[in-house]
């Protein structure tokens, strides 16, 4: 996956408790969990019970789907550090065998 991609898709807090808020409890579709925002709207947020939970959770929710995506991003980097190094280090012995 691309790099500038993954970043796009970094979600913030306060737009998933924005969508909470205003458009009943949309904070899973936000993170992709679609299967989840379904049962929520079938059980009117577990009848407030699993809303209220939310209401508390939704930070850890937010920063575990990031952290996911940052790990993906952290891998990009690495395997392009490792073929920049590759690179000098190929340039750098045939200049030294010159």
């Amino acid at each position: 996956m691309n790099k500038h991609y993954l970043q796009s898709k970094i979600k913030s807090t306060g737009v998933a408790y924005l969508l909470y808020f205003l458009l009943f409890g949309t904070h899973y579709a936000y993170l992709g969990k679609w299967g989840l925002q379904i049962l929520f709207w079938i059980t009117l947020g577990g009848l407030g019970i699993w809303a209220l939970i939310d209401l508390f959770t939704i930070p850890g929710k937010v920063a575990r789907y990031n952290a996911n995506i940052f790990k993906q991003i952290e891998a990009i980097e690495k395997k392009e550090r490792d073929k920049e190094q590759a690179r000098q280090m190929a340039m750098f012995n045939a200049a030294k065998g010159n």
